[in-house]
């Protein structure tokens, strides 16, 4: 049995929750959210060589994955692999990119089910950016 950190009441050291205060995993001296999170030590452009995060903090807001090579729900870096990502090479869901492999892209050239691109684009509904701007009126 241990103190919980919140209230000081005793709890199991296995509890997921105190039944005094609701504090989640009491038993730990520290707790700063929910799933998994690792950040390299080496650092290429003053970024982590390699962020994965699929983390929330104890407030539900999620924490992206920002690295020189990034991982998660939320990224951004050089080579981006997430769910919704901003990178120089992204594979992803959603994505704003230089080069993209996604569902939905906006990058400089992409593979893509949806997406806008600049250079080359390939997929189902992918769009030249300078074709798109030709509908928007002038004025």
């Amino acid at each position: 049995m241990k103190p919980c950190r919140e209230c000081q009441h005793e709890v199991s050291e296995n509890a997921f929750s105190c039944p005094s205060c609701g504090a989640p995993y009491p038993a730990r001296a520290k707790w700063d959210g929910w799933g998994f999170e690792y950040k390299s030590e080496a650092r290429v452009l003053g970024l982590p060589l390699l962020h994965i995060s699929f983390k929330f903090r104890p407030n539900k807001v999620p924490v992206p994955a920002v690295g020189f090579i990034s991982i998660g729900q939320f990224g951004a870096g050089i080579i981006n692999i997430s769910q919704f990502g901003i990178g120089l090479f992204s594979l992803s869901q959603f994505t704003l990119a230089g080069y993209a492999v996604a569902q939905f892209a906006i990058a400089y050239s992409c593979i893509a089910q949806i997406g806008i691109y600049v250079d080359r684009g390939f997929g189902q509904l992918v769009v030249r950016l300078s074709d798109l701007l030709s509908y928007v009126p002038a004025g």
